[in-house]
C-alpha cells in the first residue's frame, strides 16, 4: 500500500508539473506574441515617419533648387543688363573721343600748313 501511494503521489505530481509547465509555456507564447506585436507596431511606425521625413526632404530639396533656379536667372538677367549699359557707355565715349581726336587733327593740320607762297625772307 504504501508502494500504491507512492506512486499515486509520483502520478499526481508529474500531473501537476506537467499542467504548471504548460501553464508557463503558454505564458511565454503569449508573451513572445506581445513582444513580436510591439516590435511589428514600432517598425510600421518608423517607417510612416521615415517614408514622412523622405518627403519632406525631397519638398524641401525641390523648393530649395527652384529658388536657387529663380535666382541665378534673375543674377544673369542683372549682369546682362549692366553689361549692355557698360557697352553703350564705352561705345559712347568712345565716338566722343574719337570726333574729337578728329576734330583736333582737322584744326592741326589747318594751323600747320604752310603758304605756297615764297616769303620775302627766303630769298
Amino acid at each position: 500500500m504504501k508502494i500504491m501511494s507512492l506512486i499515486i503521489t509520483l502520478v499526481a505530481t508529474t500531473a501537476l508539473v506537467a499542467l504548471g509547465q504548460e501553464g508557463t509555456v503558454e505564458e511565454v507564447k503569449q508573451g513572445a506574441k506581445k513582444a513580436g506585436e510591439t516590435v511589428k507596431n514600432g517598425l510600421e511606425t518608423a517607417g510612416k515617419k521615415t517614408k514622412e521625413a523622405a518627403e519632406t526632404v525631397g519638398e524641401k530639396t525641390k523648393e530649395t533648387a527652384e529658388t536657387v533656379g529663380r535666382k541665378t536667372k534673375e543674377t544673369a538677367q542683372t549682369i546682362g543688363e549692366k553689361t549692355k549699359e557698360t557697352t553703350r557707355t564705352a561705345h559712347r565715349k568712345s565716338k566722343k573721343a574719337s570726333r574729337k581726336a578728329k576734330t583736333e587733327t582737322s584744326e592741326q593740320q589747318s594751323t600747320n600748313q604752310t603758304p605756297n607762297t615764297p616769303s620775302p625772307n627766303d630769298r
